[in-house]
């Protein structure tokens, strides 16, 4: 009972030392992962380890991965239900652009520099700050943009123009494997299928490596063995 008693308290210990830790480091940690940020954090999960290991004394260590799933499974229920508890585990969203101008003391407050900003704007597709009517860094680290107005893509609305729906693809065939389930909730039949491939001049399923059935009833195939006369490459070699 002793030994049950020191790996509870010495697990949960460590717990609520990685989550003050993880917290200290602050959310970009989370959002752009370096080598540097991936070697402390191997190193506090190792130290964390190696103390339980050393302080617990044979099966008893065995507990502590139990222990610790518990922990986070009764945290995460906790921080669904209590907005206090959840402001201090996980932080809130932080404003870091406002109409174009980066409020340099929440970056400070982030510890988040500017090349961290430019790339994670980037890779939205945003090269110019002016763009940005808002960007807000979430608590689970990264960025969520909102473009000004005159820099937003124009939609079908925008231009009062109709539109007709479209779903979501049903996978047909895969790895030259017919998903049978698909096509029966779509009503279709396997001659259905082989008439579709033979107009495509396709004899044998087994050389479909995928096929989906498009919202708007048509049927999309790719061959193992695609015909293409040049095939793009991207590498300079």
């Amino acid at each position: 009972m002793e030994e049950f008693i020191k790996v509870l308290w010495k697990s949960i210990a460590v717990f609520f030392i990685l989550i003050i830790l993880s917290r200290v480091i602050g959310k970009k940690l989370l959002s752009q992962l370096t080598f540097f940020d991936f070697v402390i954090g191997i190193v506090m999960g190792t130290v964390a380890g190696a103390f339980i290991v050393t302080e617990v004394e044979g099966r008893w260590v065995l507990l502590s991965p139990l222990i610790l799933t518990i922990c986070i499974i009764a945290t995460s229920f906790f921080t669904t239900s209590n907005l206090s508890a959840r402001k201090i585990l996980e932080g809130e969203p932080v404003v870091v652009i406002q109409n174009g101008k980066i409020l340099e003391h929440n970056m400070l407050k982030l510890r988040l520099h500017l090349d961290d900003l430019e790339m994670q704007l980037r890779e939205k597709g945003i090269f110019d700050i002016r763009e940005v009517e808002f960007a807000v860094f979430e608590p689970h680290g990264y960025l969520s943009v909102l473009k000004k107005s005159q820099y937003q893509p124009v939609t079908m609305k925008d231009l009062g123009r109709p539109t007709t729906y479209k779903g979501l693809a049903t996978e047909i065939i895969k790895d030259g494997d017919v998903i049978e389930q698909n096509l029966k909730q779509n009503n279709l039949t396997f001659s259905w299928l082989y008439d579709e491939l033979r107009r495509r001049k396709i004899e044998r399923i087994s050389d479909v490596f995928y096929a989906s059935l498009e919202s708007d009833g048509t049927l999309y195939v790719d061959l193992y063995k695609d015909k293409l006369e040049y095939i793009h490459k991207v590498e300079d070699s």
